[in-house]
């Protein structure tokens, strides 16, 4: 079988893009630095809560829902005033998906927590 050109392309990219950038090493403390900012937002903002355990935690995907339902319209329209977009949780789970893969700048993790600050002020 012939492998997708443009997935080896777009890994090719990946590797030089993380080598230029520190390497794995720096890729693994970004996404510490990441993962770190929207759980504590999502662990002392009470509209907010985890959907997995703390000790099983993704610094990848953060998975998350209010706490109370009627602030779902309000939050959707400040994420989506952000020009924040992708953070719909799965179709049969709901809530909230933000996934911050190694090429997301930690300025998108800021944009989502201080959307979720506002909705708390």
């Amino acid at each position: 079988n012939t492998p997708s050109v443009f997935a080896v392309y777009v890994t090719m990219l990946n590797l030089r893009y993380m080598k230029a950038n520190g390497g794995v090493e720096a890729m693994k403390k970004k996404a510490q630095e990441r993962s770190e900012m929207i759980y504590n937002e999502i662990d002392e903002n009470p509209l907010f809560e985890g959907y997995a355990n703390k000790e099983d935690r993704s610094s990848m995907n953060a998975t998350f829902t209010l706490t109370d339902e009627s602030y779902k319209e309000k939050f959707d329209k400040l994420w989506k005033e952000a020009n924040i977009n992708g953070i719909k949780g799965h179709r049969s789970v709901g809530g909230y998906r933000a996934s911050m893969y190694n090429a997301l700048p930690i300025e998108s993790v800021e944009a989502l927590v201080n959307v979720m600050k506002k909705l708390r002020s």
